[in-house]
């Protein structure tokens, strides 16, 4: 696909040596050094890199609007795409669950989901990268899913335990069972039959894991663990080649994880909300103590620029060190060379910001235009 060649003029621009008022041209996909183009006057606007959102599912609502509306699930994904680039979103992390909790979190789901993202990713500009969320006792799938890696083009996984082990272990039924078993299609008693069955799988997993982990880090599967709570947990995960830390609970955690070289990823509404919503570690405590790599949308795909934006407002962070934390910070972590500054040979990734209310006016992904709105639409097209 065709990417534009120009030179946008009058802006405040975040290069690597910081923000100044600076030319910023490119051409064939890249950032150039020398002027190219049409030049476009930007007075009034900031420039930034473009955001890469590391760990992201605010797209189910697009794939199935209501139960049961899940038949044309790749219109599902070019519409959570256009919601990316509306928000400064360049790169992106599709995260689906593989889960005992059925709906929109079961296996079947999930293949609806990558087959989706296969069969549209490249007719869009936003670049999409999958990412399977897949639960820790569910043993009876771990021989098929590298070849299910493979053949859906998933480079990245992430593992989760969600299943409610206090509960479980006294006899007792987990809360909100009745409507779990709902969006799961099973009964009540059906589905805490199966919850007792894969919490009983519990001392075989750490030796399952230990094969699997093997077999995925062979194929060169990307893998995280998430919602680490203590240094005991990141040390079992590095121990299996895990280097990435998703949402750690505590701050043991994230130093544990950032204290064996690993990185740590935290969530932006945490940031935006000014506190987790499940009471866990402070995104912006854990930040201001460095315990940081990159912020994610987890579930709303606005806050990553509000969060970073937040974070130099306030003080916490200066304004490269904040966004760093959305775009080169986490290009880093997926080994994406290629993107994250504003810098010749570098993909031409950016987005354009309003400088007073520093809402988005347009967002640009490998040189071509995903977004695009009001009065600089108007100064592109005039």
């Amino acid at each position: 696909m065709t990417s534009l060649e120009l030179t946008l003029t009058g802006a405040q621009v975040l290069l690597p040596s910081g923000l100044e008022r600076a030319d910023l041209s490119l051409a064939d996909g890249c950032f150039v050094s020398s002027a190219t183009g049409r030049r476009i006057d930007l007075a009034g606007y900031l420039v930034l890199p473009g955001i890469v959102d590391l760990h992201g599912d605010g797209f189910e609502r697009h794939m199935a609007p209501r139960r049961g509306a899940m038949k044309e699930m790749a219109e599902g994904v070019v519409a959570a795409e256009a919601e990316l680039a509306a928000n400064g979103i360049t790169t992106a992390v599709m995260a689906q669950f593989w889960s005992w909790e059925g709906g929109l979190r079961s296996p079947e789901f999930a293949a609806g989901v990558f087959r989706a993202i296969q069969q549209v990713r490249e007719q869009l500009v936003t670049d999409l990268i999958p990412q399977l969320r897949f639960e820790t006792h569910m043993l009876d799938d771990y021989e098929a899913l590298p070849d299910l890696l493979e053949e859906w083009q998933v480079p990245y996984l992430v593992f989760n335990d969600h299943l409610p082990h206090d509960r479980l272990a006294e006899g007792r039924k987990p809360p909100r069972l009745a409507g779990q078993a709902l969006k799961a299609g099973r009964s009540p008693e059906a589905h805490l039959e199966m919850l007792m069955a894969l919490h009983a799988n519990g001392d075989r997993v750490p030796a399952a894991l230990d094969a699997l982990c093997l077999e995925l880090q062979g194929r060169g599967v990307i893998m995280a663990s998430h919602d680490d709570h203590s240094a005991a947990d990141c040390a079992a995960w590095q121990a299996r080649g895990l280097r990435i830390s998703e949402f750690p609970e505590t701050a043991e955690a994230a130093e544990a994880r950032r204290a064996a070289g690993g990185h740590v990823i935290l969530g932006s509404p945490n940031v935006v909300r000014g506190g987790s919503h499940k009471g866990n570690a402070s995104a912006v405590e854990l930040i201001a103590m460095g315990y940081c790599d990159a912020l994610a949308s987890d579930y709303h795909y606005p806050s990553p620029r509000r969060a970073a934006l937040m974070l130099a407002r306030t003080g916490v962070l200066d304004l490269p060190a904040a966004w760093a934390l959305v775009s080169s910070g986490p290009a880093k972590i997926l080994g994406l060379s290629d993107r994250g500054e504003l810098a010749p040979g570098k993909r031409a990734d950016l987005v354009i910001l309003d400088a007073q209310n520093h809402r988005v006016a347009a967002t640009f992904a490998g040189g071509r235009v995903s977004y695009l709105s009001g009065d600089v639409a108007t100064r592109f097209l005039s």
